[in-house]
Parts: C-alpha cells; sequence; structure tokens
C-alpha cells in the first residue's frame, strides 16, 4: 500500500507530505509515519485521500490480491 501511495502522491498529485499532511489536518510527522506504515490511517483518512487522488479506497489501501476478492482456491 505504501509504495503505491508514495508513487500516487509523487506522479499524480506531484504534492509533498507536507501538502498532504496539511489537506488532512494531521501533522507532517503523522503523515510520514501513515506513508512508511508505521501507523494507520483513519477512515477519514482514507476517504479524504481516494476523493484526492480520484481512485476508490481499495485500489489504494488494500493489497492487490484482495481488490478484487481473495483468489486463492478453497481447501
Amino acid at each position: 500500500m505504501q509504495s503505491r501511495l508514495y508513487a500516487m502522491r509523487k506522479d499524480k498529485l506531484r504534492m509533498t507530505q507536507e501538502e498532504i499532511a496539511k489537506y488532512l489536518g494531521i501533522s507532517t510527522l503523522s503523515y510520514r509515519n501513515k506513508e512508511k506504515g508505521k501507523s494507520e490511517f483513519t477512515q477519514d483518512e482514507m476517504f479524504a485521500l481516494s476523493k484526492l487522488l480520484d481512485k476508490s479506497i481499495d485500489s489504494i489501501f488494500f493489497p492487490k490480491k484482495h481488490q478484487n476478492g481473495d483468489k486463492r482456491e478453497e481447501q
């Protein structure tokens, strides 16, 4: 998740961590820790980022194998 979010922030939005943190109403350090996976995003933050990025929440925050359901065969 974090690598996708980092790439979207840099490539699509061309925004700094500080700018995203300000948009979310949190500190830059808090955002940095969330982007690095050291702490969790709140639901409100996930919704705000999905709106800003114009992407669905699952395409940003869920592991790829869970975006369209778990594809593993039942055993």
